[in-house]
């Protein structure tokens, strides 16, 4: 019975520890990083502002996780994508086309977690996240001048500058916007063409590589 108990607890423990950081997400998507504070964050997870900080100290260690359970989710999906097409070059344009899809799903997420202007503290802690992406990018350019799609190239040059690109494009000041969903899929699709193109893919449309990428409905960053 005891180690039932303790079970329960462990449970209990987690449930609320991932309901603060559902809240923590979803201010974020509204207001941008400046809205993660530790009393809103509470209301928001239906707890005490007490409750939040035994398990989160301070606002920087709230971001911190919240950084890391979306860099987490978002690059898994880029290396499920990536993995599920039929070779390397598709995996490269899988990999780029869903990483812009769910960017632009959610686009103020993206650019909280990812690049909006914050303090040097948090900002340390969101390069985690861009790191992760370029080197997933590497993975995949890696992987495709390995097997002859692509031609010889350094991969790890490639890659934070493809990551860049991206990014500017998706999410950054001077992104264009993507109100409705046909914006977004011809922002994914020139994209994905634009970054196959820049790695020495002249034909990628004619292919077949550049494909919208069908995710669930749900939110991303």
């Amino acid at each position: 019975m005891a180690y039932r108990r303790t079970e329960n607890t462990v449970r209990r423990l987690a449930a609320r520890h991932d309901a603060i950081i559902v809240a923590a997400r979803a201010a974020a998507a509204e207001g941008g990083m400046a809205a993660i504070q530790i009393a809103p964050v509470a209301e928001r997870a239906g707890i005490a502002a007490g409750t939040v900080y035994r398990y989160f100290p301070s606002k920087t260690d709230l971001v911190a996780a919240l950084v890391a359970a979306i860099s987490e989710r978002e690059i898994a999906a880029v290396r499920h994508a990536a993995q599920a097409a039929p070779g390397p070059l598709s995996a490269l344009a899988a990999a780029i086309a869903t990483f812009a899809t769910r960017a632009l799903r959610n686009r103020r997420l993206a650019w909280a977690v990812i690049a909006e202007p914050v303090d040097a503290d948090v900002d340390a802690l969101r390069l985690g996240y861009r790191k992760a992406f370029a080197a997933e990018l590497e993975t995949q350019i890696s992987a495709a001048i390995a097997g002859g799609h692509l031609p010889e190239q350094d991969a790890k040059l490639a890659a934070p500058a493809l990551a860049g690109a991206l990014l500017e494009g998706l999410i950054g000041p001077l992104a264009q916007p993507t109100e409705d969903a046909v914006k977004a899929r011809a922002a994914v699709q020139m994209l994905t063409l634009l970054a196959l193109r820049a790695l020495g893919v002249v034909d990628a449309r004619a292919r077949g590589l550049v494909v919208q990428i069908a995710l669930p409905d749900e939110d991303a960053a």
